[in-house]
């Protein structure tokens, strides 16, 4: 019996929360060591990389458990929204757009790699192993629970859940594909997060210049400079006190507009409009940089606003490593080899147009993980570069929301065909 099959050690998530914090702990520590193995250690790792992947080790010894928790929720719907308020607080909004339309084209380039990468890779397979994607048009067909994938992939939880009703995707199939959403867009994340580690000298191969992401950086770190004091105790809880109250004010907007525009024009859900949680981020992310033009409240990232903000974004980044159980890929391995070949054919056409444009790691990165991982996990490979870059993937994960059923239904047909269904 695999431990993903097995009942994990600890369940409770008061227990599994001591566990993440551990690790969180532990990370950071040995990150500080400025001599000896973990200095040679994290000179080739990123520590944000090792967050990330401690609690998927964890949860594949079955000591905490991949399904079940309430930690990942908690920390979506609540530390991230605050997280990205006090991130946004000292964003430099014309620095981010004098980052000019690279960006968007990685971000579109990763969209046509998953709209055409799935009917490539169903050809693909279909060499390696016809029986996976024979054809067949019964609810349960492969190409069908490969149309979850692909609106998860470009939107995200409300564009999945779209495509399972638009192509009557069986629940066996679509119990399938959500493991083999989850691993491979970890996976994929995990790298991503690695190369954030090595973003000069991947920018210094590519010819690609980074000046504008550079200029940004140091705008941003000056601005922090020239206005830092020693936080009070008082200093803390203000900070604090804005980013929940922001995040509670989200709650409410969220809690009022998703409902209206489902009772109201249940058409809109095509472009997740109808989803509390795009809403939530989207207010939240919203009133942020609202906040970061008033200088009073700007002042905060003197006493360590995007500090905090990082804390409740790595407690979120450990919470998304958990839920990565890597034995899952030996329940239905041929399933797991196809998405890994949909999310190969991804990365190439990528990493070629970054290439052929001279386009910065960065926004190759957050081009993709705004597609793939979308407004929860796209800010986390941003701000692996700097916290100041944070918002970048969410406003592109809201893109990706607006594209998300669109693209994911010509995926669907397109897959469709090929699979002879």
């Amino acid at each position: 019996m695999t431990s993903a099959q097995a009942q994990p050690l600890f369940t409770n998530d008061a227990v599994v929360l001591g566990i993440l914090m551990a690790i969180l702990g532990f990370v950071f520590y040995t990150s500080a060591i400025e001599k000896g193995f973990w200095k040679k250690f994290y000179s080739i790792v990123p520590t944000i990389f090792v967050i990330y992947f401690l609690p998927s080790i964890f949860t594949t010894l079955g000591i905490i458990p991949s399904e079940g928790s309430q930690i990942y929720f908690v920390a979506s719907r609540y530390l991230l929204p605050t997280s990205l308020v006090l991130l946004t607080l000292s964003i430099d909004l014309k620095g981010i757009l004098r980052l000019g339309p690279k960006a968007i084209i990685m971000f579109l380039t990763g969209t046509l790699g998953i709209v055409f990468g799935g009917p490539i890779a169903i050809l693909v397979m279909s060499v390696i192993s016809p029986d996976t994607v024979g054809g067949g048009a019964g609810p349960d067909a492969v190409w069908r629970g490969m149309t979850t994938v692909a609106g998860s992939w470009i939107g995200g939880g409300a564009n999945q859940a779209a495509m399972k009703e638009v192509f009557e995707v069986g629940d066996q199939v679509f119990s399938a594909m959500v493991a083999v959403d989850i691993i491979a867009a970890n996976v994929w994340m995990a790298f991503l997060l690695f190369c954030a580690g090595r973003w000069e000298s991947i920018d210094k191969w590519n010819g690609a210049d980074s000046t504008a992401i550079v200029d940004l950086r140091e705008r941003v770190a000056n601005y922090q400079a020239s206005i830092a004091r020693l936080p009070k105790l008082s200093d803390t809880m203000v900070v604090l006190g804005v980013g929940f109250s922001v995040t509670a004010f989200a709650h409410v907007g969220a809690d009022v507009i998703a409902p209206a525009i489902e009772a109201n024009l249940p058409q809109l859900d095509k472009f997740s409009l109808t989803s509390k949680f795009f809403w939530l981020v989207v207010i939240a992310t919203t009133i942020g940089i609202i906040l970061s033009t008033q200088e009073k409240v700007r002042a905060l990232e003197g006493v360590g606003a995007s500090r905090l903000g990082s804390v409740l974004l790595y407690i979120l980044v450990a919470s998304i490593g958990m839920k990565m159980d890597l034995m899952a890929i030996f329940k239905n391995p041929e399933y797991f080899l196809l998405g890994g070949i949909w999310m190969a054919i991804h990365a190439i056409l990528l990493l070629t147009v970054a290439k052929l444009i001279k386009a910065p790691v960065f926004f190759m990165a957050v081009g993709s993980q705004a597609n793939v991982g979308g407004a929860a996990s796209a800010p986390i490979v941003a701000s692996a570069f700097h916290p100041a870059l944070a918002p970048v993937g969410v406003l592109l994960a809201v893109l990706g929301y607006a594209l998300g059923t669109y693209g994911a239904w010509f995926c669907g047909q397109l897959m469709r065909v090929v699979s002879g269904g």
